[in-house]
């Protein structure tokens, strides 16, 4: 019997919060992935660096996935020395898996948009399947137009219309999914945490207490 896929998802997690969980949860399930492995960057190549260390991200990623047996955490990116390229951890994951696991890379619409400005992005199709997460408010439709055109071209040529079709290959479709719009960003936590104010119900409560426990995102630190 073919194994499920396995699901990627990277970013800063600075911190995790309830939105990156309720995207892996939702996705893991709608597309029966085996499991969903979360993989925190070490040096982003996109952005800024991250606010706390890799040591203090890894273990608030520990923490928010600790008991649900879809996640997973991956080290990797965080022991790599460099930039943290989505193409190089993709490489890896596929050398070690074999050629014929599918791998789908999870991502909301606002970072597919920007898919083309990614090292080697073409070739990341190679690799994955790419599942593009959306508010319902936000509709595929309305993508290709804000799109540059070769990403348009691979988005149109790549999109599959049945979801649970990443199983039939390793790699190379695109697909997309309405999740629950739950409007919480790492941003607006990092503020609250430096204004003292409560940032409760928007992450789990062990992550918050660690924060707490290691004066996290306080002003001056």
């Amino acid at each position: 019997m073919a194994t499920a896929p396995l699901g990627i998802l990277g970013g800063t997690f600075d911190p995790i919060h309830f939105g990156h969980l309720r995207l892996a949860q939702e996705i893991g399930e709608a597309f029966r992935l085996d499991r969903v492995r979360f993989i925190p960057n070490g040096v982003p190549p996109h952005r800024p660096a991250p606010y706390v260390s890799a040591t203090h991200r890894l273990e608030m990623v520990r923490l928010a996935i600790a008991g649900n047996p879809l996640f997973e955490l991956d080290e990797r990116e965080v022991r790599r020395a460099g930039p943290a390229y989505t193409f190089d951890t993709l490489s890896e994951l596929r050398a070690a898996l074999g050629a014929d696991r599918p791998l789908a890379l999870l991502l909301g619409a606002d970072a597919f948009l920007e898919f083309a400005t990614w090292h080697r992005w073409h070739e990341l199709f190679g690799l994955a399947h790419v599942v593009v997460a959306h508010r319902p408010g936000f509709p595929p439709g309305s993508w290709p137009a804000a799109m540059p055109q070769p990403l348009a071209r691979e988005y149109t040529s790549r999109l599959m219309k049945q979801p649970l079709a990443v199983h039939l290959s390793p790699a190379g479709g695109v697909t997309t999914i309405a999740i629950a719009a739950l409007d919480i960003s790492a941003t607006k936590i990092r503020e609250m945490v430096r204004e003292r104010r409560s940032a409760r119900y928007l992450l789990p409560d062990a992550v918050l207490d660690y924060i707490d426990a290691n004066r996290l995102y306080c002003s001056g630190d």
